[in-house]
């Protein structure tokens, strides 16, 4: 079931995303974060933007969500989105039916752009993009470290 993130769904969330934070390069965030910093992003996000988990027999088994792609006004109609799944449940079309449906949502709400950024290599997550529609637009070489590594970062658009 996919259904709007809840505050009690915030120790499911950061769970799922600190495996990211710790043992991959997909997020340049080096610390776990903590349910209540989950709790206080969800809040800045839901305020104006859609955030989704996908619920199974109880259990969160992913999160998407959509939010500002910069601050300056000009660019109110575009987004920058977000998708992440348990470890265990990668492979098994949890990830597409939880962007399809915030794209879905995003569309219904009149925006005009959104905006996937990919760590590369990450080809899991680019044929995600790549499957819903978004054509890669922009490369940067080198512009994240961690693990004691470069990383280069890659930009996916889709015209909503």
């Amino acid at each position: 079931m996919i259904r709007p993130a809840a505050t009690a769904d915030a120790a499911a969330i950061a769970e799922i995303y600190n495996h990211y934070v710790l043992h991959t390069p997909v997020t340049f965030e080096e610390e776990p974060v903590s349910s209540e910093q989950i709790r206080a992003r969800m809040a800045d996000i839901q305020a104006a933007y859609p955030w989704l988990v996908y619920e199974q027999r109880g259990s969160i088994e992913g999160y998407a969500y959509a939010g500002k792609w910069h601050s300056r006004c000009a660019y109110r109609n575009s987004v920058e989105t977000t998708v992440y799944l348990d470890s265990a449940k990668l492979g098994k079309g949890i990830g597409s039916q939880l962007y399809g449906e915030l794209i879905r949502m995003l569309r219904s709400a009149g925006l005009h752009v959104a905006v996937g950024g990919i760590a590369l290599p990450n080809a899991s997550s680019v044929a995600l993009h790549e499957k819903l529609g978004f054509v890669k637009v922009a490369h940067f070489k080198e512009v994240g470290w961690k693990y004691g590594r470069w990383i280069d970062v890659g930009y996916w658009q889709l015209m909503l």
